[in-house]
């Protein structure tokens, strides 16, 4: 029989581990795993179950330690916006100090992982992602809104980083998997942006595309990238000329996709409703993951 102890202890474990998941933010991390491991398997001649295993922990860990680092830059402002204010270190239930630590062993072990079972390149280029997000995208937020056009180079990196671990090499195909990404990364920030206008404003964030805020401007500009996504989306089925990287099909569906997601966009600017806004950030998570399974689908 448990005792209240044992009950109070069980709690407090649960509790910590609840806290740690959010520090890390998890579901954000497993978004980020999910695209390298996609660029992997867009990359591997054969599928090694250990590179694999070491690409998801790797890639883990240093989005982990992103988003860590990022929470101890921003614990204050953190407090000021609803979407934020229970995480673990605005309420004190984690101090400074611990997040740090945390936050240090986590990139340090996740650029080993990477550099060490993977190969020297996918190390570097973790430590490059972490770089560009923590000590350029985060303090740029309060400054100006080039911090989207900033934040959008390690969040293109994941799926360039698995094609490497597969390859071992750079070269145009992870770099066309980079360009999606990347173009992907503007259409997507600017819904959550105007979702979280309010939000945002309160803790001084200058994340849309303009300062005018919730506007016809901000929203032709959503609609433009979204619109520029669709070319760049079908670069794999254009590049290498030799041999492409999908087929006919895969050109068929992912630019549908991007017809489709650009109407939405198309939609926000014609209203400039939040409810369309929303509506297209979820579409936007549901994007990426179904055009980069084509290009894997299209491979096979």
């Amino acid at each position: 029989m448990k005792t209240a102890e044992t009950i109070a202890t069980t709690e407090t474990n649960t509790s910590k581990v609840k806290d740690l998941a959010m520090f890390f933010k998890f579901r954000l991390s497993l978004i980020v795993v999910l695209s390298s491991v996609l660029g992997y398997l867009m990359g591997a001649e054969t599928v090694s179950g250990i590179a694999l295993a070491s690409l998801v922990i790797g890639g883990f860990l240093l989005s982990g330690a992103s988003n860590g680092f990022n929470q101890v830059w921003e614990k204050d402002l953190d407090l000021l916006m609803k979407r934020t204010q229970n995480r673990p270190m605005p309420q004190g239930r984690m101090s400074v100090t611990e997040g740090l630590v945390i936050s240090s062993i986590a990139a340090v072990a996740g650029v080993l992982i990477l550099w060490l079972s993977l190969n020297a390149l996918c190390g570097i280029l973790g430590i490059i992602a972490l770089f560009f997000y923590v000590f350029l995208y985060t303090p740029m937020k309060q400054r100006n809104s080039l911090a989207v056009f900033i934040g959008a180079f390690p969040g293109a990196i994941p799926p360039m980083l698995g094609y490497v671990a597969a390859s071992g090499t750079f070269g145009v195909e992870p770099g066309v998997l980079f360009a999606t990404q990347f173009m992907w990364q503007f259409p997507h920030f600017w819904a959550i942006a105007w979702v979280a206008y309010d939000d945002y404003k309160t803790a001084g964030y200058k994340l849309m595309p303009f300062n005018d805020g919730r506007s016809k401007r901000s929203a032709f500009q959503i609609l433009l990238y979204s619109l520029f996504l669709i070319p760049v989306s079908i670069l794999p089925w254009a590049f290498p000329v030799a041999e492409p990287m999908i087929g006919n099909i895969g050109l068929a569906v992912i630019g549908a996709c991007g017809i489709a997601f650009a109407y939405l966009a198309w939609r926000l600017y014609r209203s400039c409703e939040t409810r369309d806004a929303k509506i297209l950030m979820f579409a936007s998570f549901i994007y990426l993951p179904v055009v980069q399974v084509f290009y894997v689908i299209d491979k096979l």
